[in-house]
């Protein structure tokens, strides 16, 4: 078990290099097993979920081949199994798309319910009745959900709502049913549109993803293929509230401008200086930001993983600012830990009032889950004095060397055995 120790007040400086998308990475990975020849993924993420789902690919029987930190080569013409209770795979959420690829592919998969961070109910409803749409009979016994078909046939299926995970999943299951199949109310989300650029390379026929209709011609079978997944909107978010929230002066470099619009408008709106470029932006903040409203909403809305980061950065800004939550309701939780900090916010239904407070002070905290974690680090970042981040291991489930990263733009920051306080006295000794 490990913690960082973090000692706050240095504006971050210079550049950072933003990683591939895991959102993406999770669903592409799922889909490489869908052919039996080699494919290639690069812009691979080197954290804790992708190395997960990388793990239970190859207990099922896939050959999988680690070329780098960030690449991977996939083939799935030797799986031996079609059910997936690998003890881990209970952990990461995005287990399930192993479902929609082995039953695309094979008409027949066993996942194990799946897991991932506490921040609300994520049914599978939607991924269901798509699954059912197609043909397949869908069972949960035991902790598994069953999905078998002796064919799948194309359809016409209308989400009612926009899920990201059940668009994924019906896109891949539908990619090698046979006939059309349209998806009515889909995500939009860009990694919903790699998955689906993904399967295309592949050889499926998807069209319009990125709208709200995607139609998929089926076929009879995909082929390999070599493809760089997109850099992470979500990372390359957090880095550009870190910038902003101490003040500082930071390239972020791998980026996609147009996926970060809702981000960039909203640090516009508190007084935070934004220069896009072709494949980065800068962010430069000097003066105490103002307030602002902010409500999490699907794609090309606020995202609701940049919430929590939204809400640190806006505790030490000036006047009332209100976020509201419409996508997980328990997405609040680590509220108490940053009024542990010092920080001045309400919880009402599902919108934290923050009155901003002109400092934050160090103190011992707890990730609640992944973003969440984010944000008590870029509290820390603030804050007078030292503050310890425990559970760090939720952070690292999504971001690569996130410590470094920071450390790299100048950040007083560490990361430590949580058992060892000759360490931490050691930093605090070396950085006062």
């Amino acid at each position: 078990m490990e913690q960082y120790i973090i000692k706050g007040g240095k504006a971050l400086q210079g550049e950072v290099t933003i990683g591939g998308a895991k959102n993406a990475a999770l669903g592409i990975l799922s889909a490489a097993i869908m052919t039996n020849d080699t494919v290639t993924v690069e812009n691979l993420p080197d954290i804790g979920d992708i190395n997960v789902l990388l793990q239970a690919i190859e207990e099922i029987g896939a050959k999988v081949e680690r070329i780098g930190k960030h690449s991977v080569k996939i083939n799935g013409s030797k799986i031996n199994s079609r059910s997936i209770d690998y003890e881990f795979i209970r952990k990461i959420r995005a287990s399930y798309y192993l479902l929609g690829a082995l039953l695309g592919k094979y008409k027949n998969a066993q996942v194990a319910l799946p897991g991932g961070c506490n921040i609300g109910s994520r049914p599978i409803d939607q991924h269901i009745k798509g699954f059912e749409a197609l043909g397949a009979t869908v069972k949960i016994e035991h902790g598994m959900i069953h999905a078998q078909a002796k064919e799948l046939k194309g359809n016409h299926i209308y989400l009612d709502f926009a899920s990201v995970g059940a668009t994924i999943n019906i896109m891949m299951a539908a990619c090698l049913a046979d006939g059309v199949t349209i998806i009515e109310n889909s995500a939009k989300e860009p990694h919903v549109v790699d998955v689906a650029n993904f399967l295309n390379s592949m050889g499926a026929s998807i069209k319009g993803a990125g709208t709200d209709v995607i139609r998929i011609k089926g076929v009879t079978s995909l082929s390999g293929s070599e493809y760089a997944i997109i850099p992470d909107q979500i990372e390359a978010g957090t880095f550009m509230f870190a910038a902003a929230a101490t003040k500082g002066n930071v390239l972020i470099k791998n980026v996609i401008p147009k996926h970060l619009e809702a981000i960039t408008a909203k640090l516009i709106e508190i007084g935070v200086t934004v220069e896009e470029y072709d494949d980065s932006v800068r962010v430069i903040a000097s003066n105490r930001l103002g307030h602002t409203h902010i409500k999490t909403l699907p794609y090309p809305g606020f995202p609701t993983d940049m919430q929590p980061q939204m809400t640190a950065t806006l505790a030490t800004s000036e006047g009332t600012s209100i976020v509201t939550e419409t996508v997980f309701e328990n997405r609040l939780k680590y509220v108490d830990e940053l009024s542990r900090m010092g920080a001045n916010i309400k919880v009402e239904g599902n919108s934290a009032i923050i009155v901003g407070t002109t400092g934050l002070t160090g103190a011992i905290v707890s990730a609640p889950d992944l973003r969440a974690g984010a944000a008590l680090v870029i509290a820390g970042l603030v804050a007078e004095g030292f503050t310890i981040v425990e559970q760090v291991e939720y952070i690292e489930r999504g971001y690569e060397h996130f410590e470094q990263k920071m450390q790299g733009l100048g950040a007083t920051m560490a990361k430590i055995d949580i058992e060892d306080e000759k360490a931490v006295q050691k930093f605090k000794l070396k950085v006062s």
